[in-house]
């Protein structure tokens, strides 16, 4: 067995951007993220478009697509949609990574994503204060909502998707979601 070359979050940082390249660094490990289809891009789209809309209207904090959350010393994650609460969002510098996990991490799962790495990354967002991390599995068409001390939820068409704790007034049937 092969021992893991681990690296800081500073080493982390510090590496040259690559064209087509993305990384995450779990734990130390660094570990290449597979570049989104057209698919998961627009699965994207159908659920950022409406959150921002909502989330702007009332003024709750800010929706954003693809940043980075540093979770612990030496993980660093990059979920597909964020929200982040308007009292954490003040304070939060926009040029560097941001510290700790966002109030909702949404995750659209790819082909090549394993379920391993998908319960690894759930568990590190909660872990790190994610107040709920939404899985989103375009192949079965259906939204899995994890939260800290509660069990995991499924909604499946024709059930809405909601959030009313984190995202008050926000609803999308989850057969939008999907709809393309």
């Amino acid at each position: 067995m092969g021992t893991k070359t681990l690296i800081t979050v500073e080493e982390f940082e510090q590496l040259p951007e690559q064209t087509g390249a993305v990384y995450e660094l779990d734990e130390g490990e660094l570990i290449s993220v597979s570049r989104p289809r057209l698919l998961h891009s627009l699965i994207i789209g159908n659920l950022f478009a409406p959150l921002r809309t909502i989330v702007s209207a009332r003024n709750l904090g800010i929706v954003c697509i693809e940043v980075e959350f540093q979770l612990s010393a030496d993980t660093v994650r990059i979920p597909d949609i964020a929200f982040i609460r308007r009292e954490r969002a003040k304070d939060i510098d926009p040029e560097t990574v941001i510290q700790g996990a966002p109030d909702l991490a949404i995750e659209v799962i790819s082909p090549t994503d394993l379920a391993e790495q998908v319960s690894r990354k759930i568990h590190q967002y909660l872990a790190a204060g994610c107040q709920a991390v939404w899985v989103l599995y375009p192949a079965e068409r259906c939204v899995e909502i994890h939260q800290p001390g509660k069990a995991s939820l499924t909604r499946w068409p024709p059930e809405s998707l909601e959030q009313p704790d984190l995202l008050p007034g926000f609803s999308i049937p989850v057969a939008d979601i999907f709809h393309i």
